[in-house]
């Protein structure tokens, strides 16, 4: 009873307006209060979680992609896909995912990778035919891939608060996301085989892709510097951060010459925003778990599930419902803060490893972006392409399908996230 009472309560807070970080603590505090336990614990909660050195990644890679994005780094590296893919049958629909790709591999972020690609490859494919709708959901669905193809802000919370290896998650991630894209680059081909309406893409000659490939380089070169030094332990997440803030200067500075005092500035007021927005959530989303843990919730929730869901599977078809429905109403990290305490032990005692059911829930999330109607990357994507919400919403189902295919593999093979950081 007490369960559905905090969602009740929690729920009526967002109802009535309350930002999540402050609906989160407020309500939290109101639990310790009411549970006779020292108020004290709040402020103490709060400190230990602001004082993690881990969570000094999450600003330095929103420096990182929004340099990159001020710097037209997007720009460069779709060109240099468009050269080699573009004359493929749905050839600038694979450019554009396997920039999304690429992108997603320096950003660790949804909404910067939706954004930068969406920006040059929008116009370009709707001037080339194809149906706008197709357009718009493929660059939302596509922006998703920034959560999922490490580094991702996202795992970095959802290891925070798991206290489990963030470079573990970011290498379990690689996997699922690589089969991620291969789902929508054949998806778009197989779209271009059954539709007409576009014009394809002529051939590029050699001197255009040499050119192109050599201006992206840089760019290639980064994602290839934080995958390796993140698997190879030269660098910790936070450590990678800064490296690929400190390369995303030069690059933007020195080789391409794109970023301006102006736009340094803008990156890095932007990146403050979004790092003060993501620590408060993060602070009150600690003094919330910590009263749900006093109050033996997650306990509680154990119990109910081994007493009455019948197996791993309907637990995981369980989980997908709620987080869907979650994502509903609530943005990502919210969903990663308010459910791992009370998911994950549950999820352990039936045999799930934590890293693999941090990679199921990333997944998850994803699909939670591309939902209306708080799902951010169809309001970034709006906003690019100028359109209606409903026409973008209306793009993105085939998308949502194709990651709950991925989730579906990924329960069957669970070496799919498992095999590189773990049995490589």
């Amino acid at each position: 009873m007490s369960i559905l009472l905090i969602l009740f309560c929690l729920f009526a807070l967002l109802l009535v307006g309350v930002p999540v970080a402050f609906a989160l603590g407020g309500l939290g505090l109101a639990m310790l209060i009411l549970g006779g336990f020292s108020p004290l614990m709040a402020p103490q909660a709060i400190l230990s979680t602001l004082d993690g050195f881990i969570l000094l990644a999450v600003p330095l890679f929103l420096l990182m992609s929004n340099v990159l994005l001020k710097g037209g780094v997007g720009r460069d590296l779709f060109a240099a896909v468009q050269a080699w893919v573009g004359h493929w049958p749905g050839g600038l629909a694979v450019a554009t995912i396997l920039s999304c790709g690429l992108f997603a591999a320096i950003s660790g972020s949804s909404v910067a990778t939706a954004a930068t690609i969406g920006t040059v490859a929008i116009p370009e494919m709707v001037n080339r035919g194809y149906d706008k709708r197709f357009v718009y959901g493929l660059l939302a669905a596509g922006g998703t891939l920034g959560i999922l193809i490490p580094p991702s802000i996202p795992m970095i919370v959802f290891g925070f608060v798991a206290e489990e290896s963030v470079i573990a998650l970011f290498l379990a991630g690689i996997g699922p996301g690589l089969l991620l894209v291969g789902l929508f680059v054949i998806f778009a081909m197989l779209y271009a085989r059954l539709s007409d309406g576009y014009t394809p893409v002529p051939k590029a000659d050699r001197a255009q892709r040499i050119s192109s490939s050599f201006r992206a380089l840089p760019s290639f070169a980064l994602a290839l510097l934080i995958v390796l030094g993140l698997y190879s332990g030269a660098f910790t997440p936070t450590e990678a951060a800064a490296v690929g803030f400190a390369a995303a200067i030069l690059i933007t500075v020195f080789w391409l010459r794109t970023l301006t005092w102006a736009a340094f500035w803008e990156a890095v007021r932007e990146s403050a925003i979004t790092t003060a927005a993501i620590l408060l959530i993060v602070a009150g989303a600690k003094v919330f778990g910590k009263a749900i843990a006093l109050y033996r919730i997650p306990q509680d929730i154990s119990a109910f599930i081994a007493a009455n869901i019948d197996g791993p599977l309907v637990f995981i078809l369980l989980v997908c419902i709620v987080l869907l429905l979650m994502g509903l109403v609530f943005e990502a990290l919210s969903m990663i803060l308010i459910m791992t305490p009370v998911l994950l032990p549950a999820a352990m005692g039936l045999g799930f490893d934590p890293i693999w059911f941090g990679i199921f829930m990333v997944i998850m999330v994803e699909c939670a972006l591309i939902t209306p109607p708080v799902g951010l990357n169809l309001y970034v994507i709006q906003a690019v392409a100028r359109v209606s919400l409903g026409e973008v919403a209306r793009g993105v189902w085939p998308f949502l399908l194709l990651m709950l295919v991925t989730v579906a593999i990924l329960y069957i093979w669970p070496d799919l996230a498992l095999f590189i950081p773990f049995k490589w």
